[in-house]
């Protein structure tokens, strides 16, 4: 890839965040400040595993920042909604076609099911859903179900319960480094969730 370096990248991630602590509905939950800033920080660790060139990193931190930004609007199509926000303020920094396209391509990968094309899209695909195989799972699906039931996602526990299980068994990490560090608590974590469906089907 060849890219200009406009050096502008902190800026609009400063605009970005500025306008998600605004303007973000109050339900939202899970899908709010402090997980951008999570998402961010994971791709913050894959760009120093990877060694990645700076020019590259600095739009993979826009991708990251900007992913959710659609959540703003509503959360149908939130994937595309973003790319369709920060394409005007990409412009206003002198971002080319080809930059923008670059971003949009890695936030449109963390769409389910991802289907991301390049590393770049594979690390945005997986630092959006870390949590997975984290120790924090409980505490922030947890918070998605507060967004879920606010939106008639699901209607009761028993729901929720077979929509972690089936997303669990469908999810798949991308790079070699989160299927290391994340499959074996997400495995754990099916397996937790089996358990409980047992038990609260009497058996």
């Amino acid at each position: 890839m060849v890219l200009k370096n406009k050096g502008a990248y902190p800026k609009i991630c400063f605009e970005i965040l500025a306008d998600l602590e605004e303007q973000l509905p109050d339900h939202l939950e899970y899908h709010c400040l402090e997980h951008t800033i999570d998402v961010a920080n994971i791709c913050e660790f894959y760009i120093k595993h990877f060694d990645l060139p700076k020019k590259e990193s600095d739009l993979l931190r826009i991708a990251a920042i900007g992913h959710d930004y659609g959540y703003i609007e509503s959360p149908v199509e939130h994937e595309r909604n973003s790319v369709t926000r920060l394409k005007p303020l990409l412009e206003k920094y002198g971002y080319s076609n080809r930059e923008v396209e670059l971003i949009s391509g890695m936030i449109m990968a963390t769409k389910i099911p991802q289907t991301p094309d390049n590393l770049y899209e594979e690390i945005l695909a997986d630092a959006d859903l870390d949590y997975l195989g984290r120790s924090d799972y409980d505490k922030l699906s947890s918070r998605l179900l507060q967004e879920f039931f606010h939106y008639d996602v699901v209607q009761n526990q028993k729901e929720w319960l077979e929509a972690q299980i089936k997303f669990l068994e469908n999810h798949s990490y991308h790079t070699q480094i989160a299927q290391e560090k994340r499959n074996r608590s997400k495995h754990k974590k099916l397996l937790q969730l089996k358990s409980e469906r047992l038990e609260m089907n009497g058996y």
